[in-house]
């Protein structure tokens, strides 16, 4: 029968593999027919490839803490830029052009409204009441629409500006569970406008 490679495939495997190959090795009976300088190169690598995983670690620590401390020192300082950038931008006859030159002025948001799609999420408030949050982008609001069990298709609820939008409908049986589906899709100027939603479904408690 073939057997598989006798070297491990993992460091950590592999270390603790050479650990006991050292020691037999040194104490080998002479039958092995190993020299000292065998001995002496055996032990020589063990010791290397110690001391190379201790540096390895050590490296590792030093990188995840000066990692750390990169971090926090870009948040102060995005901290402070910011404050300092609020109170440039709250002087009057402040220009957006002043706040150019200091890179305070952020790049017009461009949104391609007619391959959009709102992004809708849910609170059960119990009894058939549901919240439905959503966000609008450059949109005027959101066409919500519903479809519980029985339906034959989508229902068109309202077209809240705001969020959240509240499904205040009963339950069609006061004391069981309904299943519903939510979906939405962006308004704009009294016409739906993109995609529609990712649909949600909400299992409505009593």
């Amino acid at each position: 029968m073939p057997k598989s490679d006798f070297i491990p495939a993992t460091e950590a495997d592999f270390i603790a593999w050479h650990d006991n190959f050292k020691a037999v090795a040194l104490t080998s009976p002479a039958g092995f027919s190993l020299s000292v300088e065998d001995k002496a190169m055996i032990e020589s690598d063990n010791a290397e490839i110690h001391a190379k995983l201790a540096a390895k670690n050590l490296a590792a620590a030093t990188h995840k803490q000066a990692t750390a401390e990169s971090k926090d020192a870009n948040d102060r300082a995005e901290g402070n830029a910011r404050s300092i950038a609020r109170r440039i931008k709250a002087q009057s006859g402040y220009q957006p052009s002043q706040g150019a030159l200091f890179g305070i002025e952020g790049p017009d948001v461009t949104v391609d409204m007619a391959h959009a799609k709102p992004t809708i999420g849910y609170v059960d408030k119990t009894a058939g009441v549901v919240e439905i949050s959503f966000n609008k982008l450059k949109s005027d609001g959101v066409c919500i629409y519903c479809q519980r069990e029985g339906d034959t298709g989508w229902i068109p609820l309202g077209h809240p500006t705001t969020s959240p939008f509240v499904d205040n409908r009963p339950l069609l049986q006061a004391d069981k569970p309904e299943l519903r589906r939510y979906t939405g899709v962006f308004l704009q100027k009294n016409k739906e406008i993109g995609l529609y939603s990712d649909e949600v479904v909400v299992n409505c408690s009593p």
